[in-house]
């Protein structure tokens, strides 16, 4: 599933969902066992996301470099803010941010945070 995903690719998407799982104020357990999932599919160790995690305050979002990067990492970020059952203020406010930085219309979010309720 992840296989197009070069390691700096992988790490740099991660990092932005460990940024958005600390977006309101601390990652539930639930969060934990989806990053953990996430990272075991892209082989990112687990020192390393356990240490990511140790310093989820402190990332600045890295915007990925192409169309394709930005419409997935978009879409991971609204599935992953629906892992623990819903959407707090603070999780869409990020990726509200996030998809303004990515270069998509608040009318595109929509669509997106529409088509992730299939």
């Amino acid at each position: 599933m992840y296989q197009h995903f070069t390691m700096t690719t992988a790490i740099e998407h991660f990092r932005n969902l460990v940024s958005l799982s600390a977006a309101d104020g601390k990652i539930e357990d639930s969060e934990r066992v989806a990053l953990s999932k996430i990272a075991y599919e892209r082989g990112i160790p687990m020192e390393r996301m356990n240490v990511m995690l140790s310093k989820a305050n402190e990332y600045i979002y890295l915007i990925p470099q192409n169309m394709f990067d930005r419409e997935k990492q978009l879409e991971e970020m609204i599935s992953f803010a629906k892992v623990d059952g819903k959407f707090c203020d603070a999780e869409l406010d990020l990726i509200a941010t996030v998809a303004e930085r990515l270069g998509f219309s608040k009318q595109e979010l929509d669509q997106f945070i529409q088509a992730s309720k299939g």
